[in-house]
């Protein structure tokens, strides 16, 4: 039985999944597992994360450790829900190094939005801290949706005007 994930479990899988590859690559993390790791709350229904470059035996180390560490994982990042932002692996912030693996947030800018035009219960309570950390600025964070504004088209199951307005209320433009 899968349990919810902690901070300590979060660093197992980094610690694991370093041993298990068998190259370099990148793993960035979004959602739940920032919010844990930046301690906005103590656990997460499981880890998001998306390889960039692939590091071979990523995909066949991912049940190994579900099923040993009794977690759950998902591909997924904020590029899945909206566009990719310009810039976003240079914005991505470093967590740490195991083995030939190098973890990061998944930028925060892409984070906030994909919350945004989300919008579950804990999405806003995630931007603020965010905000409040200072990892996301308001002036900035609306720029970058003026950025991808045209190619929200290419997501139809996203209603441009209703995300515009989130954005434009939690940033006060």
């Amino acid at each position: 039985m899968r349990h919810e994930t902690q901070a300590r479990d979060i660093q197992r899988f980094m610690r694991q999944l370093g041993e298990l590859v068998a190259d370099s690559g990148r793993v960035y993390f979004t959602g739940g597992v920032s919010a844990v790791l930046y301690g906005w709350r103590l656990m997460t229904a499981d880890i998001d994360l998306r390889p960039d470059p692939e590091p071979t035996g990523f995909f066949q180390a991912l049940p190994r450790l579900k099923e040993h560490l009794e977690i759950n994982i998902e591909l997924a990042s904020p590029a899945d829900f909206i566009p990719a932002l310009p810039g976003w692996r240079e914005r991505s912030v470093f967590i740490a190094r195991h083995g030939q693996l190098d973890f990061y947030h998944y930028d925060f800018y892409s984070q906030a939005l994909a919350k945004l035009e989300r919008w579950h219960d804990r999405d806003q309570d995630d931007v603020n801290k965010m905000i409040g950390d200072g990892l996301v600025e308001p002036t900035q964070l609306a720029a970058h949706f003026q950025a991808i504004e045209g190619d929200l088209i290419r997501f139809p199951a996203i209603d441009p005007s209703a995300f515009g307005r989130r954005v434009a209320a939690i940033t006060k433009t």
